[in-house]
């Protein structure tokens, strides 16, 4: 008798979530075509074969205090899915980023004798570190994307692994520039910058106005002629953005998506902290990377020490120095911004050297992630089927 196919259950967070499992499925799928999947998805999970139970767009919520208003509705959403996990007999659950919504899933889930893993550490190295054994009982597996992960988990029990990063395996170890130039319909030689504001509409609302009048300061400031590119990640941070360029009057061309051509076609960007920065760095872009939080959000942050870290953007983390200025808070505004850009751009020896360090960054990620993640996940089965 064959036995049933695995289920694998999958809960994304955000835009980048969504893309992480439309990877997973895939890679899961080239190893066991039988595979079903369902959970909390967005447009890439559906397209891969995902059955959806709702969309991943609500559970895009950031900061410390921010969530607690979400509290109920969260609280909600996830107990239908547990019931509905429950309920369908799922194998396997893997909670993808979001994981102050996922591990509390997962822990209930694995408590009832379902496999689980976490693929996104929580940033434990950056804030409550306490929190890692409570991880450790709430899954079998953390699949780590950055190298200095794992460490954090060391004595625990539970399989903590660098996986690698999927950005770093998607987006070519040599330059895209002219290529990206060509399909975007930008001059092949004129000065290009990129602005990314953000993804959520927090982020947007909190910088898309200084990032806005940052491009009108780099009009004045930068030689020749200047073309600014803003990929938007929704229609909703679009429409938000392109009120605030309206309103200040810079001349800056919106994109449907687009961050990775932007990122490849431009000669530096302005960047929100975030996952972003990641993919400046893995296109050997110089940025600027900007962090503007809720003012209470912010106080915990800075003020009380809730979060210890000497940077914040991924670049710098990962290098384990400043290669790439950041600006925090009531630092972030259009003049300085624009003049740190135009600092960074002045100086050709760091800007070979900052390619040279982006690169080597970029090799220590490559792994081929999403193939780690999936073979990882089906050891985790072989290990229950054969104990």
């Amino acid at each position: 008798m064959n036995s049933p196919p695995l289920q694998v259950g999958l809960v994304a967070g955000e835009i980048s979530g969504d893309l992480l499992g439309a990877a997973l499925i895939k890679a899961l799928r080239e190893r066991n075509p039988a595979v079903r999947f369902v959970g909390l998805t967005g447009e890439h999970m559906r397209a891969a074969g995902c059955e959806s139970l709702g969309d991943c767009s609500e559970l895009a919520v950031m900061g410390l205090v921010e969530p607690l208003r979400h509290l109920p509705r969260l609280l909600r959403l996830r107990a239908g899915l547990r019931r509905e996990f429950l309920a369908r007999g799922i194998d396997v659950f893997v909670g993808v980023d979001a994981p102050a919504f996922n591990l509390g899933l997962a822990r209930s889930l694995r408590r009832k004798g379902m496999i689980t893993a976490q693929y996104v550490s929580p940033q434990v190295w950056a804030w409550r570190p306490g929190r890692v054994p409570k991880i450790a009982a709430s899954v079998d597996a953390v699949l780590c994307l950055l190298p200095f992960e794992p460490q954090c988990y060391a004595g625990q029990p539970v399989l903590a692994q660098f996986v690698g990063h999927p950005l770093a395996d998607q987006i070519p170890l040599e330059s895209q520039r002219a290529a990206a130039r060509q399909r975007l319909g930008l001059h092949p030689t004129e000065q290009i910058i990129a602005l990314l504001p953000g993804s959520r509409m927090g982020e947007v609302q909190r910088l898309g106005a200084d990032f806005a009048a940052a491009a009108m300061h780099l009009r004045q400031m930068l030689p020749g002629p200047v073309h600014f590119i803003a990929p938007m990640a929704s229609a909703g941070v679009a429409a938000v953005f392109e009120s605030q360029r309206a309103r200040i009057g810079a001349d800056i061309r919106l994109l449907d998506h687009g961050a990775d051509d932007a990122l490849a076609a431009a000669d530096a960007a302005l960047v929100a902290s975030g996952t972003a920065t990641l993919q400046a760095m893995l296109h050997g872009c110089p940025m600027v990377v900007a962090y503007r939080l809720a003012a209470l959000t912010a106080f915990l942050v800075r003020d009380l020490g809730v979060v210890k870290l000497r940077h914040f953007s991924l670049p710098n983390l990962l290098a384990g120095e400043a290669l790439v200025p950041e600006l925090f808070q009531e630092a972030v505004t259009p003049a300085a911004l624009a003049e740190t850009l135009r600092q960074v751009l002045a100086d050709g020896v760091a800007l070979q050297q900052l390619q040279h360090r982006f690169r080597e960054i970029h090799d220590a990620l490559r792994r081929d992630s999403a193939a780690r993640a999936a073979a990882t996940v089906l050891d985790l089965v072989a290990r229950r089927a054969a104990a």
